[in-house]
């Protein structure tokens, strides 16, 4: 069964564009035109594989909707591209801040808009790679990648498919120092607008995320991250 898109969109006209063109490259589409609507069809089952998400609606901000989104179990796995005129650096960190997957500025072409939602769809539904366990522990940080969960000691985390595929990225090469390029061709994919300034931001907010266990993560100055190979409790 083809991907289902839940369309954020205040903007009529352009919903219809984009509609019309995800459906012509074989994707499911719902429609929503403010944030209320976005929540109740979010909620929806079938659930959305993807939600595009603008950031300017009549009544709920596209970041408050994200926030909530993340904030509920049934949809905090759902991965969300922000769709939004504002193109500022400032605008795009607080959106990866509250949760965001990628960040679309308009005017963009359909054409990227496709590409990007494969690769976030790619980046979520990948199989784990040959060189990652099924488990992946390190100290008190535990990781499954089947069940798409981590604990950090007995308390479990909630994490973005982002940061998510990140974390196991960095934990399955222990060790060995990733650069944030390196890091921006594996984790993101499609590398078009997005900047090595986007793999700090995933980073402090993985961080943030894993408390204790954030000390594992070890900043290369000038280089990238890796996780340090031994445990210093």
């Amino acid at each position: 069964m083809s991907e289902l898109i839940l369309i954020v969109e205040d903007e009529q006209d352009l919903a219809n564009v984009v509609d019309y063109n995800l459906r012509k490259e074989g994707f499911r589409t719902r429609i929503a035109g403010d944030g209320s609507r976005a929540m109740e069809l979010a909620n929806q089952e079938p659930l959305p594989d993807l939600v595009l998400l603008d950031l300017m609606l009549p009544d709920l901000s596209g970041t408050e909707i994200c926030r909530r989104l993340r904030a509920q179990e049934k949809t905090r796995k759902i991965p969300v591209i922000m769709v939004t005129a504002k193109g500022e650096e400032v605008d795009r960190v607080v959106g990866f801040e509250v949760g965001a997957d990628d960040y679309v500025v308009k005017p963009f072409s359909t054409r990227e808009l496709i590409l990007r939602i494969r690769a976030v769809l790619k980046r979520v539904g990948v199989e784990p790679k040959s060189e990652i366990d099924d488990a992946l522990n390190h100290g008190a940080l535990k990781v499954s990648i089947s069940g798409h969960r981590v604990w950090v000691g007995e308390e479990e985390v909630t994490l973005t498919a982002l940061e998510f595929k990140l974390l196991t990225t960095l934990m399955s090469r222990k060790g060995r120092v990733q650069t944030r390029t390196r890091l921006l061709d594996d984790v993101w994919d499609y590398d078009a607008e997005v900047t090595t300034r986007t793999v700090d931001t995933h980073v402090k907010r993985l961080r943030s995320k894993l408390g204790s266990a954030s000390k594992y993560i070890e900043t290369i100055r000038g280089v990238g991250y890796t996780i340090r190979k031994r445990v210093e409790e």
